[in-house]
C-alpha cells in the first residue's frame, strides 16, 4: 500500500506527459493614431508619418526638426526659376525651391486673406422652382 501513494505522490509532481507551456507573445504594438498625417522632410525628402496635431517632426534619416503647417497657415508661389509649386509659411519674405535651389521673393503675395474671406460661404445655388 505504501508503494501505490508513492506512485500517486509522484503524478501530482508535475505536468501529465505531453503538456507543454503556451508561448507568451508580447503585447501587440499600439495602433497609429487614427489622426495622422504625412508629409515630406524638408532635407532629404522621406515621407514622413506624425500624429495631427504635433508642431514638429524629427526625421528619422537625417535628424532634421521639420515644422508641421497646416493648410490654412501655408502660401503657395511658383518658383521664379523653374516654376514649380512652392508652398510657404505665412509670414515669410522668400522661399528657396528644393528642386534647384532658387530663391523667389513672396512679396504682396504673402498676406492671409482677410477673416471674413477665410469665414465666407458659398451661397446656395439657385434653382428653378
Amino acid at each position: 500500500m505504501h508503494s501505490h501513494q508513492t506512485e500517486k505522490e509522484d503524478d501530482d509532481e508535475g505536468p501529465p506527459p505531453g503538456w507543454q507551456p503556451i508561448p507568451t507573445h508580447p503585447p501587440p504594438p499600439p495602433p497609429r493614431p487614427s489622426g495622422s498625417a504625412q508629409m515630406v522632410c524638408g532635407s532629404c525628402r522621406r515621407l514622413l508619418s506624425y500624429p495631427r496635431g504635433a508642431k514638429h517632426v524629427k526625421c528619422s534619416c537625417c535628424q532634421t526638426v521639420n515644422i508641421v503647417l497646416e493648410a490654412d497657415q501655408l502660401g503657395q508661389v511658383k518658383c521664379g526659376s523653374c516654376a514649380i509649386l512652392l508652398m510657404y509659411p505665412y509670414g515669410a519674405s522668400q522661399v528657396r525651391c528644393s528642386s534647384c535651389r532658387f530663391v523667389t521673393e513672396i512679396g504682396a503675395q504673402n498676406k492671409l486673406p482677410l477673416w471674413s474671406v477665410q469665414q465666407r460661404k458659398p451661397a446656395p445655388a439657385k434653382t428653378g422652382c
